[in-house]
Protein backbone atom coordinates (compact mmCIF):
# COMPACT_ATOMS: atom_id res chain seq x y z
CA UNK A 1 0.00 0.00 0.00
CA UNK A 2 2.57 2.29 0.94
CA UNK A 3 4.61 1.65 -2.65
CA UNK A 4 1.40 2.23 -4.66
CA UNK A 5 1.24 5.73 -2.50
CA UNK A 6 4.47 6.53 -3.40
CA UNK A 7 4.18 5.92 -6.78
CA UNK A 8 0.46 7.86 -7.16
CA UNK A 9 2.15 10.76 -5.40
CA UNK A 10 5.29 10.48 -8.39
CA UNK A 11 2.08 10.27 -11.16
CA UNK A 12 1.11 13.69 -9.79
CA UNK A 13 4.63 15.02 -9.88
CA UNK A 14 5.36 13.51 -13.51
CA UNK A 15 4.78 16.88 -15.71
CA UNK A 16 6.60 18.86 -13.49
CA UNK A 17 9.38 16.84 -12.51
CA UNK A 18 12.22 15.32 -14.52
CA UNK A 19 13.67 11.55 -13.87
CA UNK A 20 16.58 12.66 -11.73
CA UNK A 21 13.72 14.74 -9.73
CA UNK A 22 11.00 11.68 -9.73
CA UNK A 23 13.88 9.18 -8.20
CA UNK A 24 14.79 11.53 -5.50
CA UNK A 25 10.80 11.96 -4.51
CA UNK A 26 10.37 8.42 -4.30
CA UNK A 27 13.58 7.96 -2.08
CA UNK A 28 12.70 10.87 0.19
CA UNK A 29 8.84 9.47 0.47
CA UNK A 30 10.54 5.94 1.03
CA UNK A 31 12.93 7.27 3.67
CA UNK A 32 10.25 10.05 5.53
CA UNK A 33 7.57 6.72 5.24
CA UNK A 34 9.96 3.69 6.60
CA UNK A 35 8.02 3.52 10.34
CA UNK A 36 4.66 5.13 8.81
CA UNK A 37 1.59 2.34 8.36
CA UNK A 38 -0.25 3.77 5.79
CA UNK A 39 -3.99 2.29 5.19
CA UNK A 40 -6.31 2.99 2.34
CA UNK A 41 -9.11 5.14 3.48
CA UNK A 42 -12.32 5.96 0.42
CA UNK A 43 -12.48 9.20 1.02
CA UNK A 44 -14.21 11.63 -1.70
CA UNK A 45 -11.29 12.32 -4.39
CA UNK A 46 -9.60 8.77 -4.50
CA UNK A 47 -12.38 7.46 -6.84
CA UNK A 48 -10.68 8.85 -10.14
CA UNK A 49 -7.32 7.14 -9.48
CA UNK A 50 -9.63 3.74 -9.03
CA UNK A 51 -10.55 4.57 -12.73
CA UNK A 52 -8.88 2.92 -16.05
CA UNK A 53 -7.48 6.12 -17.38
CA UNK A 54 -6.76 7.09 -13.63
CA UNK A 55 -4.70 3.70 -13.40
CA UNK A 56 -3.48 3.85 -16.63
CA UNK A 57 -2.32 7.68 -16.13
CA UNK A 58 -0.17 6.08 -12.96
CA UNK A 59 0.94 2.98 -14.94
CA UNK A 60 2.56 5.42 -17.54
CA UNK A 61 4.45 7.73 -15.00
CA UNK A 62 5.76 4.42 -13.02
CA UNK A 63 7.81 3.07 -17.23
CA UNK A 64 8.49 6.54 -17.54
CA UNK A 65 10.60 6.40 -14.01
CA UNK A 66 11.88 3.28 -14.85
CA UNK A 67 13.06 4.75 -17.88
CA UNK A 68 10.68 4.04 -21.10
CA UNK A 69 11.27 5.98 -24.28
CA UNK A 70 8.42 8.55 -24.69
CA UNK A 71 7.65 6.96 -27.93
CA UNK A 72 6.88 3.28 -26.11
CA UNK A 73 5.22 5.06 -23.32
CA UNK A 74 3.01 6.64 -26.07
CA UNK A 75 2.41 3.14 -27.72
CA UNK A 76 1.07 2.22 -24.66
CA UNK A 77 -1.05 4.29 -24.20
CA UNK A 78 -2.94 4.00 -28.09
CA UNK A 79 -2.72 0.27 -27.60
CA UNK A 80 -4.70 0.56 -23.85
CA UNK A 81 -7.38 3.21 -24.44
CA UNK A 82 -9.00 1.51 -27.51
CA UNK A 83 -9.53 -1.61 -25.24
CA UNK A 84 -11.11 0.46 -22.56
CA UNK A 85 -13.30 1.96 -24.71
CA UNK A 86 -14.06 -1.43 -26.08
CA UNK A 87 -14.76 -3.45 -23.08
CA UNK A 88 -16.41 -1.32 -21.31
CA UNK A 89 -15.49 -2.40 -17.90
CA UNK A 90 -14.07 -1.27 -14.80
CA UNK A 91 -10.30 -2.75 -14.72
CA UNK A 92 -10.89 -5.00 -11.44
CA UNK A 93 -13.76 -6.55 -13.86
CA UNK A 94 -11.76 -7.17 -16.94
CA UNK A 95 -11.23 -10.55 -17.57
CA UNK A 96 -9.40 -13.30 -19.49
CA UNK A 97 -12.09 -13.99 -22.05
CA UNK A 98 -12.54 -10.26 -22.27
CA UNK A 99 -9.70 -9.30 -23.90
CA UNK A 100 -9.16 -12.70 -25.99
CA UNK A 101 -12.40 -11.60 -27.68
CA UNK A 102 -11.05 -7.85 -28.21
CA UNK A 103 -8.05 -9.23 -29.81
CA UNK A 104 -9.95 -11.59 -32.14
CA UNK A 105 -12.07 -8.88 -32.99
CA UNK A 106 -9.38 -6.42 -33.24
CA UNK A 107 -7.33 -8.65 -35.64
CA UNK A 108 -10.65 -9.79 -37.70
CA UNK A 109 -12.03 -6.07 -38.16
CA UNK A 110 -8.77 -5.20 -39.19
CA UNK A 111 -6.51 -7.97 -40.75
CA UNK A 112 -3.79 -7.33 -38.51
CA UNK A 113 -0.99 -9.67 -38.25
CA UNK A 114 0.20 -12.12 -35.80
CA UNK A 115 3.13 -9.80 -35.19
CA UNK A 116 0.80 -7.25 -34.58
CA UNK A 117 -2.08 -9.11 -32.16
CA UNK A 118 1.14 -10.31 -30.18
CA UNK A 119 1.98 -6.75 -29.57
CA UNK A 120 -0.92 -6.45 -27.93
CA UNK A 121 -0.95 -9.12 -25.77
CA UNK A 122 2.71 -8.49 -24.29
CA UNK A 123 1.81 -4.21 -23.83
CA UNK A 124 -1.38 -5.76 -22.31
CA UNK A 125 0.86 -8.19 -19.88
CA UNK A 126 2.54 -5.60 -18.55
CA UNK A 127 0.02 -3.74 -18.03
CA UNK A 128 -2.01 -5.74 -15.56
CA UNK A 129 1.45 -7.16 -14.34
CA UNK A 130 1.77 -3.94 -13.50
CA UNK A 131 -1.47 -4.11 -11.60
CA UNK A 132 -1.20 -6.98 -9.74
CA UNK A 133 2.09 -5.93 -8.18
CA UNK A 134 0.62 -2.59 -7.36
CA UNK A 135 -2.03 -4.23 -5.92
CA UNK A 136 -4.74 -2.69 -7.79
CA UNK A 137 -6.07 -6.28 -8.60
CA UNK A 138 -5.60 -9.66 -7.51
CA UNK A 139 -4.52 -11.42 -10.56
CA UNK A 140 -3.72 -10.64 -13.98
CA UNK A 141 -6.76 -11.93 -16.96
CA UNK A 142 -3.54 -11.82 -19.32
CA UNK A 143 -1.57 -14.91 -17.32
CA UNK A 144 -3.67 -17.23 -19.26
CA UNK A 145 -3.58 -15.78 -22.42
CA UNK A 146 -0.73 -17.51 -24.45
CA UNK A 147 2.30 -16.04 -26.33
CA UNK A 148 0.81 -16.14 -30.10
CA UNK A 149 2.80 -18.29 -32.68
CA UNK A 150 4.06 -16.26 -35.68
CA UNK A 151 5.08 -16.93 -38.98
CA UNK A 152 8.95 -16.81 -39.15
CA UNK A 153 9.72 -15.15 -42.40
CA UNK A 154 13.72 -14.87 -43.57
CA UNK A 155 14.50 -11.05 -43.42
CA UNK A 156 16.89 -9.46 -46.88
CA UNK A 157 20.20 -8.01 -45.72
CA UNK A 158 22.09 -6.28 -48.12
CA UNK A 159 25.36 -8.50 -50.25
CA UNK A 160 28.36 -6.76 -51.02
CA UNK A 161 27.81 -6.58 -54.05
CA UNK A 162 24.26 -4.40 -53.56
CA UNK A 163 26.50 -2.05 -50.65
CA UNK A 164 28.81 -1.34 -53.48
CA UNK A 165 26.17 -0.62 -55.87
CA UNK A 166 24.34 1.96 -53.32
CA UNK A 167 27.81 3.94 -52.74
CA UNK A 168 28.24 3.71 -56.33
CA UNK A 169 24.59 5.83 -56.42
CA UNK A 170 25.69 8.62 -53.78
CA UNK A 171 25.98 11.72 -55.54
CA UNK A 172 26.66 13.70 -52.28
CA UNK A 173 30.02 12.77 -49.85
CA UNK A 174 26.80 12.85 -47.24
CA UNK A 175 25.24 10.13 -48.41
CA UNK A 176 28.29 7.72 -48.67
CA UNK A 177 29.43 8.83 -45.35
CA UNK A 178 25.64 7.73 -43.80
CA UNK A 179 25.49 4.70 -45.71
CA UNK A 180 29.23 3.57 -44.54
CA UNK A 181 28.29 4.64 -40.88
CA UNK A 182 24.58 2.35 -41.02
CA UNK A 183 26.59 -0.23 -42.68
CA UNK A 184 29.78 -0.12 -40.44
CA UNK A 185 28.00 0.45 -36.88
CA UNK A 186 24.67 -1.66 -37.22
CA UNK A 187 23.34 1.57 -35.18
CA UNK A 188 19.71 2.42 -35.55
CA UNK A 189 18.60 5.37 -37.38
CA UNK A 190 17.32 7.32 -34.34
CA UNK A 191 20.96 6.89 -33.21
CA UNK A 192 22.64 8.17 -36.31
CA UNK A 193 20.19 11.18 -36.33
CA UNK A 194 21.49 12.18 -32.76
CA UNK A 195 25.05 12.20 -33.05
CA UNK A 196 26.96 15.24 -32.97
CA UNK A 197 30.50 16.10 -34.45
CA UNK A 198 31.96 15.77 -31.41
CA UNK A 199 30.90 12.05 -30.77
CA UNK A 200 32.91 10.52 -33.09
CA UNK A 201 36.57 9.54 -32.19
CA UNK A 202 39.04 9.20 -35.62
CA UNK A 203 41.60 8.08 -33.85
CA UNK A 204 39.80 5.05 -32.45
CA UNK A 205 37.38 5.28 -35.05
CA UNK A 206 34.29 5.02 -32.57
CA UNK A 207 31.75 6.93 -31.91
CA UNK A 208 29.12 7.16 -28.98
CA UNK A 209 25.68 6.90 -29.52
CA UNK A 210 22.05 6.96 -26.98
CA UNK A 211 20.18 4.23 -27.60
CA UNK A 212 16.58 3.67 -26.07
CA UNK A 213 16.20 4.46 -23.21
CA UNK A 214 18.54 6.85 -22.85
CA UNK A 215 21.08 4.05 -22.76
CA UNK A 216 24.73 4.66 -23.84
CA UNK A 217 27.10 2.31 -25.54
CA UNK A 218 30.46 2.69 -28.18
CA UNK A 219 30.20 1.74 -31.90
CA UNK A 220 32.98 1.25 -34.11
CA UNK A 221 33.12 1.72 -37.54
CA UNK A 222 35.94 1.03 -40.24
CA UNK A 223 38.40 2.83 -42.18
CA UNK A 224 36.63 3.40 -45.25
CA UNK A 225 33.67 5.20 -42.91
CA UNK A 226 36.48 7.23 -41.40
CA UNK A 227 38.16 8.41 -44.89
CA UNK A 228 34.51 9.59 -46.24
CA UNK A 229 33.28 10.91 -42.91
CA UNK A 230 36.43 13.56 -42.81
CA UNK A 231 36.06 14.25 -46.64
CA UNK A 232 32.27 15.08 -45.41
CA UNK A 233 32.95 17.19 -42.63
CA UNK A 234 35.91 18.98 -44.09
CA UNK A 235 33.49 20.56 -46.93
CA UNK A 236 31.13 21.77 -44.11
CA UNK A 237 31.23 25.32 -43.68
CA UNK A 238 27.93 25.53 -41.11
CA UNK A 239 28.38 25.50 -37.71
CA UNK A 240 25.61 23.17 -36.78
CA UNK A 241 26.83 20.84 -33.70
CA UNK A 242 24.87 17.63 -36.03
CA UNK A 243 26.78 14.94 -37.92
CA UNK A 244 24.49 15.25 -40.99
CA UNK A 245 22.92 17.99 -41.62
CA UNK A 246 20.44 18.79 -44.81
CA UNK A 247 22.06 19.63 -47.47
CA UNK A 248 20.22 22.49 -48.90
CA UNK A 249 20.41 26.14 -46.64
CA UNK A 250 19.83 26.17 -43.38
CA UNK A 251 21.82 23.39 -42.85
CA UNK A 252 19.44 22.12 -40.36
CA UNK A 253 20.02 18.46 -38.32
CA UNK A 254 19.00 15.56 -40.70
CA UNK A 255 16.15 13.67 -39.14
CA UNK A 256 15.13 10.51 -39.08
CA UNK A 257 12.56 10.88 -41.95
CA UNK A 258 15.17 12.51 -44.01
CA UNK A 259 17.11 9.43 -44.04
CA UNK A 260 14.62 7.05 -44.78
CA UNK A 261 13.90 9.28 -47.79
CA UNK A 262 17.21 9.76 -48.85
CA UNK A 263 17.81 6.00 -49.25
CA UNK A 264 14.71 4.84 -51.03
CA UNK A 265 16.01 7.84 -53.48
CA UNK A 266 19.60 6.11 -53.78
CA UNK A 267 17.77 2.69 -53.85
CA UNK A 268 15.88 3.36 -57.12
CA UNK A 269 19.00 4.99 -58.80
CA UNK A 270 20.84 1.54 -57.85
CA UNK A 271 17.86 0.03 -58.93
CA UNK A 272 17.31 -2.27 -55.80
CA UNK A 273 14.10 -2.16 -53.62
CA UNK A 274 13.41 -1.67 -50.09
CA UNK A 275 16.43 -0.23 -48.71
CA UNK A 276 16.04 1.15 -45.41
CA UNK A 277 17.86 1.96 -42.63
CA UNK A 278 16.96 -0.66 -40.44
CA UNK A 279 18.34 -3.44 -43.17
CA UNK A 280 21.61 -2.06 -42.59
CA UNK A 281 22.04 -3.28 -39.12
CA UNK A 282 20.07 -6.68 -39.98
CA UNK A 283 22.66 -6.91 -42.64
CA UNK A 284 25.80 -6.07 -39.51
CA UNK A 285 24.57 -8.54 -37.34
CA UNK A 286 23.92 -11.42 -40.05
CA UNK A 287 27.50 -11.11 -41.13
CA UNK A 288 28.90 -10.98 -37.30
CA UNK A 289 27.71 -14.44 -36.19
CA UNK A 290 28.11 -15.77 -39.66
CA UNK A 291 31.66 -14.85 -39.54
CA UNK A 292 31.88 -16.20 -35.96
CA UNK A 293 31.33 -13.18 -33.28
CA UNK A 294 30.07 -14.83 -30.22
CA UNK A 295 26.50 -14.01 -29.63
CA UNK A 296 27.15 -12.12 -26.91
CA UNK A 297 29.28 -9.46 -28.07
CA UNK A 298 27.04 -8.99 -31.27
CA UNK A 299 24.11 -8.34 -28.40
CA UNK A 300 26.56 -5.75 -26.75
CA UNK A 301 27.07 -4.06 -30.14
CA UNK A 302 23.52 -3.61 -30.99
CA UNK A 303 22.86 -3.03 -27.98
CA UNK A 304 20.22 -4.64 -27.25
CA UNK A 305 19.05 -5.75 -23.23
CA UNK A 306 17.51 -9.34 -24.43
CA UNK A 307 19.78 -11.98 -26.47
CA UNK A 308 16.72 -13.06 -27.57
CA UNK A 309 16.06 -10.14 -29.64
CA UNK A 310 19.68 -10.75 -31.20
CA UNK A 311 18.67 -13.62 -32.75
CA UNK A 312 15.91 -12.69 -34.30
CA UNK A 313 18.17 -10.29 -36.10
CA UNK A 314 20.63 -12.55 -36.95
CA UNK A 315 19.85 -14.83 -40.39
CA UNK A 316 22.28 -17.71 -40.91
CA UNK A 317 24.08 -17.79 -44.38
CA UNK A 318 22.30 -20.57 -46.01
CA UNK A 319 25.46 -21.50 -47.81
CA UNK A 320 27.41 -22.53 -44.43
CA UNK A 321 24.36 -24.60 -42.89
CA UNK A 322 25.08 -26.47 -46.33
CA UNK A 323 28.53 -26.55 -45.74
CA UNK A 324 28.20 -27.68 -42.01
CA UNK A 325 25.85 -30.27 -42.90
CA UNK A 326 28.42 -31.96 -45.51
CA UNK A 327 31.11 -31.30 -42.78
CA UNK A 328 29.36 -32.76 -39.93
CA UNK A 329 26.42 -34.93 -41.41
CA UNK A 330 26.93 -35.64 -45.12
Amino acid sequence: MKDRLITEIQASMASMLNMTQLEELRRVLTHRLRNVEVTEQKAPGTQEITENGGLLEVFIAAKRVEGCSEKSLKYYGATIRPMFCSVKKPIREITTDDLRVYLADYQQKRGSSKVTIDNMRRIFASFFGWLEEEDYILKSPVRRIHKIKTDKTIKDTFSDECLELLRDACEEVRDLAMIDLLASTGMRVGELVGLNREDINFHERECVVFGKGGTERVVYFDARTKIHLLNYLDGREDENPALFVSLTQPRERLQIGGVETRLREIGKRADMKKVYPHKFRRTLATRAIDKGMPIEQVQRLLGHVKIDTTMTYAMVNQANVKNSHRKFIG
